[in-house]
C-alpha cells in the first residue's frame, strides 16, 4: 500500500471527525457515524427500489491449483506456499461485488445507520455510486449481510477457485500482467479535486461500477476479482495455514485475530491483485478499498442446502 495515500487518508479522517490509524497502515472509520434525517430515510427507501445486481454463478465441484510457486510467479510470497491441489464441493458465488444499493436494502431492513460515505441528502450516497461496490464495511458487517441475504462469505479456497479456475493462472483472465484495461488498481496518484480537498479521497475513492471489465472475468464469469475493492472472506487469517490445511474443503484456522481478504483494491499494486495473493486484518476494520461478495452452498441431489 502507498504510504503517501494513507497519510492523506489520515488527514481526511481528521477533517471528518477523527479516525484511528489501524496497524500504522490505514484509517479505521468505525468511530465515525452518520445518522438519517427523516427526509433522507424516505429518499433511501426510494433508492432501495433500484434493481440489484444479485446474480450468482456456479463453480462446479472438483480439484484446482491453490497457492503459488515462486519459479512460476515472481511475485509469490511465503503465505501463498506451498501450491497444492485442493478439492472443493460445488458452490455458488456472486457474479459481482455487493453494491451500495444492495447493502442499502440490508441497512434499511435491519435499522442500521448510514455508512461513513453516505453523507448526502440526509444520509444517502450519491446516485452515481448505486452500482459501485459497497465499502467501509467490517468483516462483521459483510458476514451479517450475507446471512441476511440467505448466503455466506466465501472461504479463501472458494474465493481463489472462483477467481482463477483450475489451472493455477496468475490472474482471472490468464497469465498476462494486470493492466488498467483489465482491472481498477494502482490508482494512488493525487490530482484534481482530491489534491486540494484530501477528505474527498475518503469519500470519493476511484472505484467503478461492479459490471465493468467484461474482458477480464474469471473462468466462471465472475467480475472484478482483481482490483476495485479487496474482498473479505470467511476464514480466520494465518500466514502459515497453507502448510497444514486439508486438501478437501479447507475452511481456515479454527481461531485467530485477523480475518482474510483477497483480490486487492484500487489502491494496490500489481503483486496485490494476483488471484493467489492473500492477506488479513482486524475484522473490525472499515476501509474505502475493502468490500465483499457472498457465496452459497450447493446441495447434492436429494440433500437440503447447507448440509455438506
Amino acid at each position: 500500500m502507498n504510504t503517501r495515500i494513507f497519510a492523506i487518508i489520515g488527514v481526511a479522517a481528521a477533517l471528518l471527525g477523527g479516525g484511528e490509524l489501524v496497524r500504522g497502515e490505514g484509517v479505521d472509520v468505525a468511530d465515525i457515524t452518520v445518522e438519517w434525517t427523516p427526509e433522507g430515510k424516505r429518499l433511501a427507501a426510494e433508492r432501495a427500489k433500484l434493481p440489484p445486481k444479485d446474480e450468482m454463478v456456479r463453480v462446479p465441484e472438483g480439484w484446482f491449483l491453490m497457492g503459488s510457486v515462486k519459479k512460476e510467479d515472481r511475485y509469490a510470497y511465503l503465505p501463498e506456499t506451498p501450491q497444492r491441489r485442493v478439492f472443493l464441493n460445488a458452490f455458488d458465488i456472486d457474479k459481482y461485488e455487493v453494491t451500495t444499493v444492495q447493502f442499502l436494502k440490508f441497512v434499511l431492513a435491519e435499522g442500521r445507520s448510514p455508512l461513513i460515505d453516505w453523507r448526502y441528502d440526509g444520509g444517502n450516497f450519491q446516485e452515481s455510486m448505486a452500482n459501485h461496490p459497497v465499502m467501509h464495511v467490517s468483516w462483521h458487517d459483510a458476514d451479517a449481510y450475507c446471512k441476511w441475504a440467505g448466503k455466506r462469505l466465501p472461504t479463501e479456497a472458494e474465493w481463489e477457485k472462483a477467481a482463477r479456475g483450475e489451472d493455477g493462472r496468475l490472474y482471472p483472465w490468464g497469465n498476462q500482467p494486470a493492466g488498467l484495461s483489465r482491472a481498477n488498481f494502482g490508482r494512488t496518484g493525487l490530482s484534481g479535486p482530491v489534491r486540494d480537498r484530501p477528505e474527498r479521497l475518503l469519500l470519493y475513492p476511484p472505484i467503478i461500477s461492479v459490471d465493468k471489465y467484461d474482458n477480464a472475468v474469471s473462468p466462471y464469469g465472475v467480475f472484478q476479482m482483481s482490483g476495485n475493492v479487496a474482498e473479505w472472506v470467511a476464514d480466520w487469517y494465518d500466514k502459515d495455514y497453507y502448510k497444514t490445511a486439508p486438501d478437501r474443503n479447507p475452511k481456515g484456522p479454527d481461531h485467530g485475530t485477523q480475518r482474510g481478504f483477497r483480490g486487492g483494491g484500487w489502491i494496490d499494486s500489481t503483486p496485490s491483485v494476483r488471484a493467489a495473493q492473500r492477506n488479513g486484518t482486524d475484522p473490525n476494520t472499515k476501509m474505502n478499498w475493502l468490500g465483499f461478495r457472498c457465496a452459497k452452498d450447493v446441495a447434492p441431489a436429494g440433500q437440503p442446502a447447507g448440509l455438506r
